[in-house]
């Protein structure tokens, strides 16, 4: 009873910290990386499609991308997609190809990119603490209900303690690294 609470709990748990990874790949740092831009949504016959799936997306030099649609006629759409992104970038276009090249980051735009980072982890530090309470909630309603004595919910409440202090810790490594890419120079 308890342990499945608590193998839920750090299933979610888990859902939010990729969440956050796949949340911070998205803000760039000071090199090229198609994780940047492979979400940006493209109008494609009428529907947002992912970059990803209209085009490759390579990093033929460290502060440049190259993307190579699949179908020609996507790159207006492509081009349009990458302008109207909050990504900051100008799209390169030979007709054939959009070429991207990342201008390094001022001082100014790596704090902006910091407080970016800290509130997407503060996101995931309440999306964790509200599985927590959720489970929290589920233990003390089977204690209620007489399915689990008073000692076993005291238990239940220290383990799920440390798997909510364990996840917060790796929330902090994540952000810790990150900001550090951001940073470097």
């Amino acid at each position: 009873m308890i342990k499945e609470a608590l193998h839920d709990a750090e299933e979610r748990m888990k859902g939010a910290l990729t969440s956050l990874e796949q949340n911070l790949v998205t803000i760039r740092t000071g090199r090229a990386s198609p994780a940047l831009i492979e979400r940006v949504q493209v109008e494609y016959y009428g529907s947002d499609t992912a970059l990803m799936q209209l085009a490759t997306i390579s990093v033929p030099e460290p502060r440049q991308l190259l993307i190579k649609p699949f179908d020609g006629s996507t790159l207006k759409s492509i081009e349009k997609a990458i302008l109207g992104s909050d990504l900051g970038l100008t799209p390169n276009s030979d007709g054939k190809v959009i070429r991207l090249n990342l201008p390094p980051l001022t001082e100014e735009r790596r704090r902006d990119l910091v407080k970016v980072v800290h509130s997407r982890l503060e996101e995931s530090r309440v999306a964790v603490r509200n599985v927590r309470r959720a489970a929290h909630e589920d233990l003390r309603e089977f204690e209620k209900e007489k399915m689990i004595s008073e000692d076993e919910l005291k238990r239940g409440e220290q383990d799920l303690q440390k798997l909510t202090d364990k996840y917060i810790e790796r929330i902090e490594e994540i952000g810790n690294r990150k900001e550090a890419e951001i940073k470097e120079i």
